[in-house]
Parts: C-alpha cells; sequence; structure tokens
C-alpha cells in the first residue's frame, strides 16, 4: 500500500460575486412578485456572496462538466499537464444530463488521453466519495495519480422559468400562486463552483497533506429521503419518481426541483452528523484535541452553533480557534463546497508542518456522512 498525498489544490468559481440584492435579477421573479423567504432564509443562513454561471444578460455561461474542466485546468502547469492524470474522479449533485456521466463529459472537455473515469452519484457526499474512490486508486497502486472533484451548476435549477407551469397550474385550479417553502427554501441557499485535488503517492508540491483516511456514514436505513429532485414525496414519506408521473405533471409540481424537508432537515441532520463524527473519530483513535483545523460543510450558518451544542452535548468538542469555513463568501457550493474550503485554507499560508485538518460533510439527502483526516508534511 502507497501513501496518498493531496499535492495539488485548485477552485473555479465562475463570473463575479453576486450579492444578496442581486439574486432576483439573476434568477427571476416568480410569479412577479419578489419572494418573502428570501430575507427570512438568508438572515439565517448569512451568506453574503455567491456565484452563478449566468451572465449579465441571464445566458448560461458554463455548464458542470465545463466549471470542472475549468478547475482542472488550474491544477496543470509545465511540471503536470492534463496528460499525466490517470484517473478522473467526479462528483455532483447536478450532472448535466441523466447519460453519459459526469466524469465522461468533463473528460470530453478536458481532451486528454485515454483515462478511467469515475462519477460517483449523490448529494454532497458525492464529492467525497469521488476523493475516497482516488484515494484508494494511489493507495492500492493502481495508479500514480488521481484527480478528484466536486462540483455544482445549480443556478438554472433555480431559475424562476423552472416553476411558471406550476404557477400557472395553481392559477388555474384558483389556489394561491405560492411556491411550497421546501422548493423556495433551496433557492436561496445554492451556488455554482468547482473544486479539484490531485492526488499522487509521493509528497510533491508545497503544502502536501498526507491522507491518513476517509471514511462515510449512511442513516439512509432508518430515516426518510429528506432533500430530493426528479420526484415528489408522498404522505407515508416514501418518494415517487419522475417516471412514474406524466410530462405535463413534471411542469405542473416543477418535480425536477430540488426540494428540501426543512423539519426532517432540523431534527435529524446535526445529531446523525456528530452521531457519525464520534464513530469516524473513535475508530481512528483520535480525540478533539488532535484536530488543528476542522474544515466543516454546513449549508447555512444556521446550523453553525447548534453543530458546536450537538458535539458538546455528545462529548466531541472541537474549539472554535479550530474551524475553518468560508460559506459566507462562496456559498453552498454542496459536493464542492469542501474543495473550496480546502483549497482556501492551504493558499491562506497558515497551514505548517504537523498541521491536522479534519473535512467533515454531511449530505441531507437521506443522511450520509464523510469524513477525512489529513496531515501537512
Amino acid at each position: 500500500m502507497s501513501d496518498v498525498y493531496i499535492t495539488r489544490l485548485s477552485k473555479f468559481l465562475p463570473n463575479k460575486p453576486i450579492d444578496n440584492d442581486q439574486m432576483e435579477d439573476k434568477l427571476g421573479i416568480i410569479n412577479g412578485n419578489t419572494s418573502k423567504a428570501r430575507r427570512i432564509v438568508l438572515r439565517n443562513n448569512k451568506i453574503t456572496t455567491r456565484y452563478y454561471a449566468i451572465d449579465d444578460e441571464g445566458n448560461v455561461t458554463h455548464n458542470n462538466a465545463q466549471l470542472v474542466k475549468e478547475a482542472i485546468e488550474l491544477l496543470c502547469d509545465e511540471n503536470f499537464s492534463k496528460n499525466d492524470i490517470e484517473l478522473l474522479s467526479c462528483g455532483t449533485s447536478s450532472p448535466d444530463q441523466i447519460l453519459p456521466s459526469h466524469a465522461s463529459m468533463v473528460h470530453g472537455f478536458l481532451k486528454s488521453k485515454n483515462l478511467e473515469v469515475n462519477s460517483p452519484s449523490g448529494a454532497c457526499c458525492s464529492g467525497m466519495n469521488a476523493l475516497k474512490y482516488g484515494f484508494m486508486a494511489v493507495k492500492s497502486d493502481q495508479v500514480n495519480n488521481a484527480v478528484c472533484t466536486g462540483s455544482e451548476r445549480i443556478s438554472s435549477w433555480m431559475k424562476s422559468e423552472l416553476f411558471a407551469d406550476e404557477i400557472s397550474h395553481l392559477i388555474e385550479l384558483e389556489k394561491a400562486p405560492v411556491l411550497a417553502f421546501k422548493k423556495e427554501f433551496l433557492r436561496w441557499m445554492l451556488s455554482d463552483g468547482a473544486g479539484a485535488f490531485l492526488l499522487e503517492n509521493k509528497p510533491k508540491g508545497k503544502t502536501p497533506l498526507k491522507m491518513e483516511w476517509i471514511e462515510g456514514y449512511s442513516y439512509a436505513f432508518e430515516l426518510e429521503a429528506c432533500m430530493y429532485s426528479g420526484s415528489d414525496k408522498l404522505k407515508d414519506g416514501s418518494l415517487k419518481p419522475w417516471s412514474e408521473y406524466t410530462p405535463e405533471e413534471w411542469t405542473e409540481n416543477s418535480i425536477f426541483a430540488i426540494k428540501q424537508d426543512v423539519k426532517l432537515l432540523s431534527e435529524n441532520i446535526l445529531v446523525k452528523g456528530v452521531n457519525s463524527l464520534k464513530s469516524a473519530i473513535e475508530k481512528h483513535g483520535l480525540k478533539p484535541e488532535d484536530i488543528t483545523y476542522y474544515l466543516p460543510h454546513v449549508s447555512s450558518y444556521y446550523f453553525r452553533e447548534r453543530l458546536y451544542e450537538e458535539m458538546v452535548e455528545q462529548g466531541v468538542e472541537i474549539p472554535w480557534d479550530n474551524w475553518f469555513m468560508n460559506l459566507s463568501k462562496v456559498g453552498n457550493i454542496g459536493s464542492g463546497s469542501i474543495y473550496i474550503m480546502l483549497e482556501e485554507l492551504v493558499a491562506s499560508g497558515k497551514l505548517k508542518k504537523g498541521d491536522t485538518i479534519l473535512l467533515s460533510v454531511p449530505e441531507s439527502a437521506r443522511f450520509s456522512y464523510s469524513y477525512a483526516y489529513l496531515t501537512v508534511c
């Protein structure tokens, strides 16, 4: 077994940052009225700027695979080219199409050489699953290097025209033309962008990070779906998939919109998150004081204080001084958030040899969690 190191990191955030007052200009107004929920959601999540792959005229500037291609090219220079990549592992919650796979589309835009591709599905943990696949491939000497990515191009899923038919249908039924909060909530949470890591079996670069371990946990065996798309939730908690609806129902019910069961989220995301965190660090014989930097992916600052309180409750408190976050500046980029957060920490110049980093990623879709532990070499 080889040791595995993150030797290069990059991010690509499209266009210029969008502040809170510009959001509806970019995403559009629903039914001619500004959103009442927007200010409430933004007040809680405390995100001040985010990025959209949309230009000033409302045109899409990049699809998801193109965002990733840009991030990967930023990893490369005269010492490491895209033709040196042996494995491409790309995670996302928002692929551009059902088929071909996301990583295949990224490879197509890269126009490099023949290589292995891997496309883990899911939500935020898909980026960590992409990282784990690369980690295992390098560690087991299947390849000498792997490029792993996390990305989202979610803005096009949140534009007002996606909901136009649903609003028209409600008006026809003489019902209030108001978008359900489970759909509108995420319009004010999510952002576009891509991050990439180069994994190698040698500690190269200015600040190589040794990957000590990476772990994943799922609570789907006891909890129903919380965040979902391409389906709708029935009264018994099960999901009815898009393929069992008519094309008319797809638009009348905004079946392909991303929806969030906010009550289920609040009741479970932190308890299960700290439970899985405790399992991961106990498995590897760690204590909170062994963590120099804690990088938690949280969707909103609303959960930050509550996460800390739950850590105290379960006896795994990580002091505030050890936390590192950039949510307020870049927004919630889903599977790409942890990549972009770690890239910013490395670029900050704060790290020194021997520092340790714990990456923590929850996924509310059906309550999955991933953790990775790194040492600065």
